[in-house]
């Protein structure tokens, strides 16, 4: 057989091989239908799950939620931003993990315009109240009955999505705990709308984290960029303490190129020093005073990770430093006390007290991580073992 016979000959058998592979989809959510009676009409949205979300190990954890307007155009590169952010995969850890939640267009200059606007011709905005009626009231109880949520929520809004977004920021009363808002369109926020809205604000805004985006529009930069100004320093003014909110020009991003990268940096402002190092803490006070601080900051409750305090536990019960040695138990403790539904949390614990020679305790935490997950066959052999050794150390004291 010739050369050019041979090489043909395997050109055709890779080709088999390529068309035999198995093609599988990679998915990155779900579809679904609401039908909505404050609407009158069937909604769809899609759904990202975080990473650990299908773990069986992990059910008892609860997510926070993001929505997502504009879920047609944003969902995939959001989803994927906030899962690579937050997953133990990537290691990167800067946001908690959340479930994203991608709301699909029907009438954008409809559900997104909380002000009716006047022109020549008959239109239909204003309906901005009733769609946030359907998110808040409907929507949200939906996916807190479908899902394992926990009551954080993020709202993320472009252009009119970005002016819903402000309008239900300075809302009295709203189930949302923090706003993204990318270059939002003020074009019907003259100074007058603007003004008698910054009016009827109430402290309950200041309860909220705010980030808003501006882009570069060119020669309408100036006065885009001035509403937004305008609105920052005005909310600003008002705000007793410490401002909860920032603003950010993206000087080389257009209206329709700053969406990624202002979600990156938007959710990276709200989530501020969440991704702090295992390797900075140095004492359990210090952790603790941190995530408070933060808490206070978000006017939510947020416990150090667990992966986090599981890191500075290892870290610490490793150390040749016998002082870090003892403080190593009470992270380990800290964890079982803020997830006492995680195996994972007793499991380390167990080894925490075998490593300090408290064979008794570190059995009874593999016992209670065995309980929360019978699968744990890291538990179940080290009962064994440790079981075992107990014993031989008895009969041995009894011959003596």
């Amino acid at each position: 057989m010739s050369k050019k016979h041979i090489i043909v000959l395997f050109l055709l058998i890779g080709i088999n091989h390529i068309k035999s592979q198995d093609v599988r989809q990679i998915v990155i959510g779900t579809k679904h239908i609401l039908h909505s009676n404050i609407l009158n009409e069937n909604r769809e949205y899609w759904v990202s799950l975080p990473e650990s979300y299908s773990k069986g190990e992990s059910y008892y954890k609860k997510y926070p939620l993001l929505i997502v307007l504009d879920g047609n155009l944003h969902f995939k590169s959001i989803a994927g931003m906030a899962n690579y952010m937050s997953s133990d995969v990537y290691r990167s850890w800067k946001i908690p993990e959340m479930i994203v939640v991608g709301i699909q267009n029907v009438d954008r200059r409809r559900d997104y315009t909380p002000d009716k606007i006047i022109t020549v011709r008959e239109n239909n905005t204003g309906g901005g109240e009733s769609f946030l009626s359907f998110l808040e009231d409907e929507l949200i109880p939906e996916l807190d009955q479908n899902y394992r949520t926990a009551p954080y929520r993020i709202l993320f809004g472009h252009s009119l999505g970005g002016l819903l977004a402000i309008h239900t920021y300075m809302k009295e009363k709203t189930v949302f705990n923090s706003f993204i808002a990318v270059d939002p369109s003020f074009g019907t926020w003259d100074s007058e709308t603007m003004d008698k809205k910054l009016d009827s604000l109430t402290e309950q805004s200041f309860e909220r984290f705010l980030y808003i985006a501006t882009a570069n529009w060119g020669k309408r930069n100036i006065r885009n960029r001035d509403r937004h100004v305008r609105l920052y320093e005005a909310l600003n003014s008002k705000c007793e303490g410490e401002f909860p909110a920032k603003l950010e020009y993206f000087e080389n991003e257009t209206h329709g190129s700053v969406p990624p990268i202002a979600f990156y940096n938007g959710i990276t402002s709200i989530f501020e020093d969440y991704g702090i190092s295992y390797r900075d803490v140095e004492s359990i006070e210090e952790l603790i005073q941190h995530f408070q601080s933060l808490s206070q900051r978000l006017s939510w409750d947020f416990s150090p990770p667990e992966h986090l305090v599981n890191q500075i536990g290892y870290r610490m019960l490793q150390s040749r430093n016998e002082i870090d040695k003892s403080k190593a138990l009470a992270f380990f403790i800290l964890n079982t006390k803020n997830f006492p539904n995680s195996f994972n949390a007793y499991d380390s614990l167990g080894e925490a007290y075998e490593s300090l020679g408290d064979n008794k305790k570190a059995i009874e935490n593999y016992k209670k991580s065995l309980e929360l997950y019978p699968k744990n066959e890291h538990a179940r052999l080290k009962i064994e073992s440790l079981g075992k050794s107990k014993g031989q150390n008895n009969t041995s004291k009894k011959n003596e």
